[in-house]
């Protein structure tokens, strides 16, 4: 099916939110082969909702098991050749999908892309801070510090789960941040300088809100890309230097908190890297590492 599009939207208790990104879907200039609606196991009448105002629309029904493996239940289903994502409290431009395929289109080789995005906090329009701007090409070294692509922007094609893997549904959050990580060491990524979506936050409901210390995902993401992956010495060394960057950060909060059985698991990780950046890493004259 050349040039086939699925839409993937998990959704959990956003029945009015949903009904909204659904139709941003439904608007589009270009229409998708399927959207795939996966209700994970709300109870505030979503799936009826859906199945009355949306009878074309696949639902699929799972308990509660998380945004991951919603999406991973979406993919396992879909049949287009490439896949786009969709959170149930974003939606899209109207010429969201019509530009990522033109783009695709014009650039082969690139099998996965994503747009600029409009940010909406708390009902009102925030501009970005200059360290998440957008970008393509190489975002491996920056995908390490934070989340570069929304999932609601992004089009991947389906070869790339075959390769990479499908959503970790072991990380309550941060699942994205592990996705892209994976797939950005191994493809580069198309970007279109144009916000193509509305992403919304600040809402009770988001699940990074409700923990704290959101780098121990980080860091597991890292230690799993260090064992999975074999990487050069550069790449390597980059994900030494900010895993032991977020391991500080997370060991600065659990100090905070007390967190004394944490506190010494941390601390045995920290000098296991930098024991490794240091076989890594020239040293100076004086003995102390370049980093």
């Amino acid at each position: 099916m050349e040039w086939s599009v699925s839409v993937i939207i998990p959704t959990y208790n956003r029945k009015n939110k949903v009904l909204q990104a659904i139709d941003s879907v439904l608007q589009q200039s270009v229409r998708p082969d399927e959207i795939l609606v996966v209700d994970d196991g709300s109870t505030d009448g979503t799936a009826e909702q859906i199945e009355m105002l949306f009878p074309d629309v696949i639902l699929i029904l799972q308990p509660t098991m998380g945004a991951s493996s919603a999406r991973n239940t979406g993919i396992g289903r879909a049949r287009g050749e490439w896949i786009a994502f969709l959170d149930s409290d974003d939606r899209w431009m109207s010429m969201k999908l019509e530009r990522q395929l033109l783009s695709l289109k014009k650039n082969p080789s690139y099998r996965i892309c994503h747009t600029d995005e409009i940010w909406i906090r708390r009902g009102r329009r925030v501009n970005p801070r200059k360290q998440h701007r957008k970008s393509g090409g190489d975002l491996f070294a920056r995908s390490l510090g934070m989340c570069l692509i929304s999932p609601s922007s992004v089009m991947i094609h389906n070869e790339i789960f075959k390769k990479c893997g499908l959503f970790d549904t072991s990380l309550p959050v941060c699942e994205d941040y592990d996705m892209w990580l994976r797939i950005c060491v191994e493809y580069p990524v198309l970007f279109i300088d144009e916000p193509l979506i509305v992403k919304t936050g600040g809402h009770a409901d988001q699940l990074s809100r409700q923990y704290w210390g959101m780098d121990r995902f980080r860091i597991q993401a890292m230690e799993r890309l260090l064992k999975t992956h074999h990487l050069d010495r550069d790449k390597r060394t980059k994900v030494l230097r900010m895993l032991l960057e977020k391991v500080d950060i997370y060991m600065t909060g659990a100090r905070k908190r007390h967190k004394a059985d944490e506190l010494s698991v941390l601390q045995r990780k920290r000098e296991g890297i930098v024991e490794e950046l240091e076989q890594l890493t020239m040293h100076r004259s004086d003995g102390r590492l370049i980093y």
